[in-house]
């Protein structure tokens, strides 16, 4: 037999019993947001390190922070589903500033920023610190700070870019812009060299640039560059000097005219009528179709040639006879 009022004592016990347990529960994940919410809030306030000029791929979100992620910037999948958030960022170069900000700011900065282009030329056959003596001109950047990181990240003294029109974000740092050049270079090198040989090996690589940045100095045009090549391979496997005016064309000597004096006075490596065999560094920075050259030669037997100085072409010939007689001609004119 059931007593009502123990059995209303019981219910009442339970009842608060299970009103506790509710409380406990919403206390608990009441406490739990909002602990989340100031953590969340505390790791979007805190300083995260960028360059002034950022550049975003095209693709998703997940893959966008894997670029960052992958260019040292510290980000984790809280900064994606915060993207998620406040919207897609834009591709392209963004410009982040020279104000440090916080983690927050930076992803707003990602999906509302743009940066200004500035077009960047470097012809084929030019020299690298002529090159970024006018990029640092052009670019508003400190020419020696710029020849500095040149320094400290090529893998080689020359021949490391890729003769290009570049977009270049303004704002950019000297570090930032030698980094992007030389990835670009990078990039396409090794892309161009798995579609040749199947692979990519920078030293082997950078061998055939020493070659093709010969061809680029002496070469009147793209459709020359084979035949040049073979002239140099040719003079080469006979124990022959090149004996070649481009190959002195090196450095800050891009653009100088080559003299008897300066071949007596140069005793650079670059002299290849001093010294037999290739220079031990490239002349200049080459176009892939000089590359190309160098790894597929025309087959000729020529070991001469002189310019035609009416047509800017060059005359080739086997034998010494008949260059002479080319040479001799061409001063006549």
């Amino acid at each position: 037999m059931t007593i009502p009022f123990l059995s209303t004592i019981n219910n009442a016990k339970i009842s608060t019993a299970k009103n506790k347990l509710i409380n406990k529960i919403f206390f608990f994940i009441r406490n739990f947001f909002l602990i989340f919410i100031l953590g969340i809030f505390y790791y979007l306030t805190q300083p995260l390190p960028s360059a002034s000029v950022v550049f975003i791929p095209q693709g998703s979100i997940s893959q966008i922070i894997a670029h960052l992620k992958q260019n040292k910037y510290s980000l984790s999948s809280i900064d994606k589903y915060v993207l998620f958030f406040l919207g897609h960022p834009q591709s392209g170069w963004i410009n982040i500033g020279t104000k440090n900000l916080n983690r927050a700011e930076f992803l707003h900065k990602l999906t509302i920023a743009k940066a200004a282009l500035e077009s960047l030329t470097l012809i084929p056959g030019e020299t690298s610190i002529i090159f970024l003596e006018q990029a640092a001109k052009q670019l508003g950047l400190d020419a020696n700070l710029l020849l500095k990181e040149f320094e400290k990240q090529a893998p080689y003294k020359e021949g490391v870019f890729l003769p290009e029109t570049y977009k270049i974000p303004k704002g950019v740092t000297e570090k930032l812009l030698i980094q992007m050049l030389l990835n670009y270079a990078q990039l396409s090198h090794q892309k161009t060299s798995q579609k040749i040989f199947g692979a990519y090996n920078p030293k082997k690589w950078h061998q055939y640039i020493i070659i093709a940045s010969v061809i680029q100095k002496e070469a009147a045009n793209e459709s020359e560059m084979p035949v040049v090549a073979s002239v140099i391979y040719n003079r080469l496997k006979k124990g022959m000097k090149l004996q070649m005016d481009g190959t002195l064309n090196y450095g800050i000597y891009s653009h100088t005219k080559i003299t008897p004096q300066r071949i007596r006075e140069d005793n650079s490596s670059y002299n290849t009528y001093k010294f037999e065999g290739l220079p031990k560094e490239a002349v200049c920075n080459v176009s892939l179709a000089a590359i190309r050259a160098a790894i597929f030669p025309a087959k000729t037997d020529y070991l001469y040639f002189v310019r035609d100085k009416n047509t800017g072409i060059h005359i080739f010939n086997t034998h010494i006879d008949a260059h002479n007689k080319a040479v001799n001609l061409q001063k006549g004119k």
